[in-house]
């Protein structure tokens, strides 16, 4: 029997179409989730949609409509975006259906019976956006009350509740977590529910709610509806079918290996719903992650600051495997990650299109001029051979290993090393040299064999980001229907590819963008959310008696009349940034330079090559120093000599005066990784 995989993204509220941030999460869970299918994995992915509420209830009716007749077109839309970007999810459930509505009811009921839920009265403040509850200490300002989450106006209630009793179970849950340190990840968001909440105690928490009824009713009391915490958490178990006459799939898959939520709703998650569980005696989930935000360089994506950006937009004009690759990349997961245009830009373009679309194109073009499109069998192997092919066999194993902690970006990076050290090795072995004369004709089999087969390798390994890619990569090297030379176990073992494949070289794989006409598309798509978004905060200060700030001059730093610096130099475009070629790379020795004492000769690991670069730094850095440390290269540097010595680019750092600071990355970032 296959081992099972079990994971879930948040419930998504279809007040309005999502944007490119919430996507953000479906993308990881559906990497994580194709992943683990391909090891041959049991897996089942939930998503679905948290359709209760008084913010719901409300919305409708600004739009004159019933709940479900404003809901339902946006389910519809969410749902076309998850097939936009070929989110393999197995179940969508909706809190609106009969199958959860039981379930909750029934879970209710059980503590109800059990005394874990009582009925008292609640007053405090509350914040109907967010659907929180927050004391007068947590949310009193100098401004008035606000929500301390999104800032917002909170109104003070006061009415009769059913309330958990969340104490009874704190210590517990603390033990728990305590015992079992991969329960909560990343390590910071652990500490923060330990510290911030448990520790200082937890006070009963509000179930019901009495001053709205678009919600599951409490079965015995009508008059109440079952609030978010035990409505919206429970879709977990209610879409496996517990309590329900058919429990098969939650005998089958619960506990859940993974959670995967934003870390704005982590305490539902990591606090509320265990301790739900542990009175419902189930089972805990296996582990969740609160992952950071996609922001915009004015902060979080919001409709109100019209920084949002459609997914669908960019994936009509770009790809769905272009969005995933650029989420997936950019961002370390786990923390907060930046969109920019001018990024997505530079990724599409350096990553997709120059290094492995041109890759591909490269390759099969010059199968098809030497070999009549005719994968040969390698004949006259040797260097620089065996160190791609060593970097080809143990990069299957770097991507799982990063995988399996949802290290995305790292993940990527170690596949972008081989398709980078591909494409060096066809400038180091030249085939087009080769070419010229009968007597290297095995050798340049053998270089065509090894180019193919490096990008059968990297091509199976990016199946979990990228859906489209692979099968036309597949199809141009004449492997497409070959599920042995296509399966996940081919990606660590070298030599997969049929010699004999026929290649078929087709449309390039990630066109080359204009980058300017690119911006000026996202810029121009946007603008009328931001105009929208500039009438409505002129509107709401009108209200509050408030001069009117534009978005264009609001939160901008004063102008100053102090000049640049001497050594400024004048603005270049993204172009000329673009070929600058930085790269991660280690220092495996370091010697002080026989003729020179301000000089250190540094010799690098860039992952696919080893160079020397000469640096004046010797009067800053000792040898030992710089042992170990990952640099950043300008690697595209035409060679000089210093002093005697080669040096094959050069390392940056920061200077002031007589302070000079090395650049340098984590420990965790592969060799030869892009620094953009």
């Amino acid at each position: 029997m296959k081992p099972t995989y079990y994971i879930t993204t948040p419930i998504y509220y279809p007040s309005n179409k999502l944007h490119i941030g919430n996507a953000y999460t479906t993308i990881a869970c559906d990497a994580m989730a194709r992943f683990k299918r391909l090891q041959g994995y049991d897996v089942y992915y939930l998503t679905g949609t948290d359709e209760h509420g008084q913010k719901l209830q409300e919305r409708a009716a600004e739009d004159g409509k019933q709940p479900l007749e404003f809901i339902d077109p946006v389910v519809d839309w969410i749902k076309d975006l998850w097939n936009k970007l070929d989110i393999s999810y197995d179940d969508f459930i909706r809190t609106t259906q009969p199958r959860h509505k039981d379930v909750v009811q029934k879970v209710f009921q059980r503590l109800l019976d059990q005394g874990d839920i009582y009925l008292g009265e609640y007053e405090g403040y509350y914040c109907v956006p967010d659907e929180a509850f927050w004391t007068e200490t947590q949310c009193k300002t100098d401004k008035g009350y606000i929500c301390p989450d999104c800032g917002r106006e909170v109104k003070k209630v006061k009415e009769k509740n059913y309330f958990f009793r969340m104490s009874k179970y704190q210590d517990r849950l603390l033990q728990h977590i305590e015992a079992n340190p991969e329960f909560i990840q990343p390590e910071s968001r652990r500490n923060e529910m330990i510290n911030n909440f448990l520790k200082p105690g937890l006070q009963d928490l509000s179930v019901s709610r009495s001053t709205f009824d678009w919600g599951i009713k409490v079965p015995s009391d009508p008059e109440h509806v079952i609030y978010v915490w035990i409505d919206a958490l429970t879709n977990y178990i209610s879409a496996l079918g517990y309590l329900s006459d058919d429990d098969s799939k939650y005998r089958r898959f619960w506990p859940a290996n993974i959670h995967m939520v934003g870390k704005d709703i982590l305490r539902f998650h990591t606090i509320y719903w265990p301790i739900l569980l542990m009175a419902l005696d189930v089972p805990l989930p296996k582990q969740i992650f609160g992952h950071g935000w996609l922001l915009m360089p004015d902060g979080k994506m919001s409709k109100s600051k019209g920084n949002v950006i459609d997914p669908k937009l960019l994936i009509d004009r770009y790809g769905s495997d272009g969005v995933r690759y650029f989420l997936l990349r950019e961002i370390n997961f786990g923390q907060d990650g930046i969109f920019t245009p001018e990024s997505f830009v530079q990724r599409l373009n350096y990553d997709l299109a120059n290094d492995i679309g041109n890759l591909l194109s490269r390759t099969a073009t010059m199968i098809e001029k030497y070999f009549d499109g005719v994968v040969p069998a390698a004949e006259d192997a040797g260097e620089p051979d065996d160190s791609l092919i060593s970097l080809a066999q143990k990069t299957k194993g770097l991507v799982e290993e990063h995988m399996e902690e949802m290290r995305f970006s790292n993940a990527l990076a170690h596949i972008w090393e081989l398709v980078g050290r591909t494409n060096k090795y066809i400038d180091e072995t030249m085939p087009w040299n080769l070419a010229k004369s009968e007597e290297t004709k095995g050798r340049l089999a053998t270089v065509m064999y090894n180019l193919a087969e490096s990008i059968r390798i990297s091509s199976v390994l990016i199946q979990p980001f990228m859906t489209k890619a692979p099968a036309k990569i597949w199809d141009q090297l004449g492997i497409l229907g070959n599920a042995e030379a296509t399966s996940w176990e081919s990606a660590g073992v070298w030599g997969g590819l049929p010699a004999g494949s026929t290649v078929s070289r087709k449309e390039l794989l990630f066109p080359r963008l204009d980058v300017q006409a690119e911006l000026a598309f996202i810029d121009e798509s946007t603008a009328e959310a931001r105009r929208q978004a500039e009438e409505n905060k002129k509107k709401q200060d009108a209200l509050k008696g408030e001069p009117a700030v534009s978005e264009t001059t609001a939160n901008q730093p004063e102008a100053t009349q102090a000049e640049k610096p001497a050594d400024a130099k004048d603005e270049i475009g993204i172009d000329d940034f673009g070929k600058v070629e930085l790269r991660v790379a280690q220092v495996v020795e370091c010697a002080k330079h026989p003729n020179a004492d301000k000089l250190l000769i540094l010799q690098l690991d860039l992952g696919y090559e080893k160079r020397q670069v000469v640096s004046g730094i010797a009067k800053y850095y000792t040898p030992e120093d710089m042992v170990g440390k990952k640099v950043i290269l300008v690697a595209n540097l035409k060679p000089v000599k210093l002093r005697g010595e080669m040096s094959q680019g050069m390392i940056l750092a920061a200077s002031a005066g007589d302070q000079l600071t090395l650049a340098t990355v984590d420990e965790g970032m592969p060799n030869g990784a892009i620094v953009k």
